[in-house]
């Protein structure tokens, strides 16, 4: 049955819907005839007569290029974008009613987009599983294939065929991307070999302070996701060379566009989606997007349930022929109940592996760990007369959790399943974000060519206070966790309290430079120069670090042909740490650097896109869980060296009409200086493959199926069993097999059923920490999409 709250959220969002304008020439409803195939200029002509448009061709040339029309029923938007397709142009939005059509190679940069082409690049609509450019890589708007370093993206179209409905979803079926579940909210993830640290929006963020993602990240609100595997100092200053992750927001529409879902699906969940666009005035200069989303499920794990709120609100205005400003607030609650901190014991006393029921918790039951997560941002760009643009961004963004949580440590006897104990806590954080940003993009004359120049600084400072509250009854001896149902009296967490505080600071200044050498060669170059200052204190030990460092790239691309090209990179950079050794220091900041080339391939008007890269990365410092303190309640961690290298593949985009496919396959060691394998936990080789086709001649029916496989892996657990001997933990390799089938009830109306592990493949979520929970078990959603 429905929460109260989801009917409270629909009546809200209903009230609000009739604010959107809705003019004449402006309405979603409104389904254009299709448009024939031809030359450019006569489809623009008849796209204007069916529509009521006007057209701004003032930057775009039309010259002979041909059109390959647009489909009917179409809006307006859509009819334009299809019309344009292959064409070189591209729709760079709405000013004063008219519509501004700007060319993706200004002044024959051979490939290198203007500012412009950004709205170009949402993916919401397209029904694509690839995207035709990207800016995490170089804050250039490239081509996946014109950018020298490997990108994936996870489209609109890709995660609604498959309810890809939070950030480890997306990233489970990234490319070379492995998501570490250590507990039920606190999830770590990695590429390459090494830690993600850089989550970005819009491009615009700070690495995680304490290196894992706090809490589910919906991905309700955004267009699509872009992962750059690699270092990534021009966009993130500081992180790890593993990867960057930008979520790239949904933005407001010209047009009117309003959507309700309604998810209904295994373990009780139940899931309203609500998202209205449009104008907001007659003219269309200002523009408006409302995104909510409430969600309650329970689980297969004992005692655990998660209550999920989100909702986004998002203006845009043209406050000249040449300026937008937008602005936004988003804010997420979760709820959850009957968590982990830590997980199961993963061994017995004489080494051998334990087995549990694939719902068996640590949890107590009163434990809960509640956070919220509030976004602010505004921009404002302009565009010049020469071409050249001027981008301002602030951000902030404040997070909180509390929590009462029950930690399990110690090793069971296989016998009995005695020999674990209780620690629990109460542990509440707030951290504070703040990120300003300026740059400037335009083109220039040198040599008798063109090239392009990105400049700007930035500022930001994160402050984050956490406190950890403890009862006097740590050590008590519990009953076998086969048996366990969470009850356990709750302490009054009075007996002693730690906690720490970081205020960490950073500016930097950039300079990127596209360089146009002939015809068929491209080469990046850029550096950024970052100050980083940190003071506070980690539990009970200072953390105060201060440096300055500059983070080079340099990327080559050459064009074998109209398809193909063929590139290398390098990259460098580094990152403070906050983790501390077992002797409590902190431990040193990580440095590194990527070093990747590859081929690259676009096709079909790029909507196929492929690539193929061999890298080698190298990070130093690395922290690594080395064990846990019951003293202090606090994990301690090593410094470790490891280079990884390896190659990766990737495919995606559009096979055939209807058949949209991704997927990819990485393979890879990693060893640290003595050349022996570090980091075991992480697998060597993954793979992954979503596929979805339109079935002929059931033209209402789509199909889909979605595979990830992992080798297997092994942790040492830096333990013995009773005949002294050394204890490896280890997950054979496994594969987890999803189906999708979408069925067009209406124009208006659509049902979707997803499947996942259907085969019921148990398997341990992860093996980065020495404790860990089994992955969930066959299950099923069933969502139905009204689009009005």
């Amino acid at each position: 049955m429905l929460s109260p709250s989801l009917f409270a959220l629909a009546l809200g969002l209903a009230g609000i819907a009739p604010a959107f304008a809705k003019p004449a020439a402006a309405v979603r409803a409104q389904a254009l005839p299709a448009i024939d195939a031809g030359p450019l200029r006569q489809a623009l002509a008849r796209w204007q007569a069916l529509s009521g448009e006007t057209l701004d061709l003032e930057h775009a040339a039309i010259g002979d290029r041909q059109s390959p029309g647009s489909r009917a029923g179409a809006s307006p938007r859509q009819a334009l974008e299809q019309v344009l397709a292959g064409s070189g142009l591209v729709v760079a939005g709405r000013v004063r009613g008219h519509w501004q059509v700007r060319a993706l190679n200004a002044q024959n940069l051979g490939g290198v987009h203007t500012t412009a082409t950004v709205a170009g690049m949402m993916t919401e609509g397209s029904g694509s599983y690839t995207s035709a450019a990207e800016t995490t890589a170089t804050r250039l708007p490239l081509s996946l294939r014109e950018t020298p370093q490997t990108v994936s993206v996870i489209t609109r179209a890709q995660m609604d065929d498959f309810g890809l409905d939070n950030a480890s979803s997306v990233l489970a079926n990234t490319t070379g991307v492995h998501v570490e579940k250590v507990e039920t909210t606190r999830i770590y993830y990695s590429a390459r070999g090494f830690d993600i640290t850089n989550f970005l929006v819009d491009g615009v963020g700070m690495p995680l302070v304490n290196g894992a993602q706090w809490g589910d990240m919906d991905t309700a609100l955004y267009d699509h996701v872009e992962v750059l595997r690699g270092a990534n100092g021009l966009l993130s200053f500081t992180g790890n060379p593993s990867a960057t992750i930008n979520f790239v927001r949904k933005r407001p529409t010209a047009d009117f566009q309003g959507s309700a879902s309604l998810t209904l699906g295994s373990w009780n969940r139940h899931r309203l989606d609500l998202d209205l666009s449009g104008p907001l005035n007659q003219s269309g200069s200002v523009r408006g997007r409302l995104i909510a989303a409430d969600e309650h499920t329970d689980s297969y794990l004992d005692r655990y349930s998660l209550h999920k709120q989100v909702i986004s609100g998002l203006l845009e205005a043209d406050v000249g022929a040449d300026t937008t400003l937008s602005g936004g607030i988003t804010y997420q609650r979760n709820q959850p109940k009957g968590v982990m901190w830590g997980a199961l014991p993963l061994y017995y006393t004489d080494g051998s592996p334990t087995h549990y029921a694939r719902s068996a918790s640590t949890a107590a039951d009163w434990s809960y760990w509640n956070n919220t997560d509030l976004r602010a941002f505004a921009e404002l760009e302009h565009h010049f007369a020469n071409g050249w643009s001027l981008k301002a961004t602030a951000s902030h963004r404040r997070f909180t959790d509390v929590s009462d949580l029950f930690y399990v440590y110690g090793t069971p006897d296989r016998q009995t399943g005695l020999g674990l104990f209780s620690y629990p806590s109460h542990y509440s954080d707030g951290e504070k974000q703040d990120f300003v940003d300026v740059s400037a993009h335009g083109n220039f004359s040198l040599g008798g060519r063109q090239h392009q120049l990105v400049a700007g600084v930035n500022w930001a400072r994160d402050r984050d206070d956490e406190i950890s509250r403890y009862g006097n009854d740590i050590g008590t001896p519990l009953p076998p966790l086969s048996g366990w149902d969470g009850d356990y009296p709750k302490p009054a967490f009075n007996a002693s309290s730690d906690g720490a505080n970081f205020d960490i600071h950073r500016r930097s200044a950039y300079l990127t430079a596209r360089w146009n050498l002939a015809d068929a060669w491209k080469l990046i170059t850029g550096d950024s120069l970052t100050h980083i200052q940190s003071t506070g204190a980690n539990y009970g030990v200072p953390h105060r670090y201060q440096s300055t460092r500059n983070t080079p790239f340099a990327g080559l691309v050459y064009d074998i042909d109209q398809h193909l090209s063929a590139y290398t990179s390098y990259a460098r950079i580094f990152s403070p740490q906050t983790e501390i050794d077992a002797d409590n220091r902190v431990l040193a900041p990580i440095t590194g650097s990527n070093l990747e080339a590859g081929i690259k391939g676009a096709w079909f008007d790029q909507h196929l896109n492929a690539s193929l890269a061999v890298f080698r990365t190298r990070q130093n410092h690395t922290a690594e869980q080395a064990g846990f303190n019951p003293d202090t309640g606090q994990s301690y961690y090593r410094g470790i060296n490891a280079t990884s290298r390896g190659y990766e593949l990737e495919i995606a985009g559009r096979l055939a009409p209807g058949w949209q496919l991704t997927g990819g396959y990485t393979q890879l060691g990693i060893v640290g200086d003595d050349d022996a394998n570090v980091r075991t936990y992480v697998p060597r080789r993954t793979a992954h493959l979503a596929t979805s086709l339109r079935v002929p001649g059931v033209p209402a029916l789509k199909v889909g199926a979605n595979l990830r496989w992992q080798g297997d892996i092994y942790r040492d657990q830096a333990a013995t069993d009773t005949q002294g001997r050394e204890i490896f933990t280890r997950q054979s390799s496994y594969l987890l097999v999803g189906l999708m089938a979408n069925l067009q009830l209406a124009p208006d109306w659509q049902l979707t059923l997803n499947v996942d592990n259907l085969t019921n493949r148990k398997y341990i979520n992860s093996l980065y920490w020495d404790q860990n929970f089994y992955g969930p078990p066959r299950h099923w959603s069933l969502r139905v999409d009204w689009h009005f």
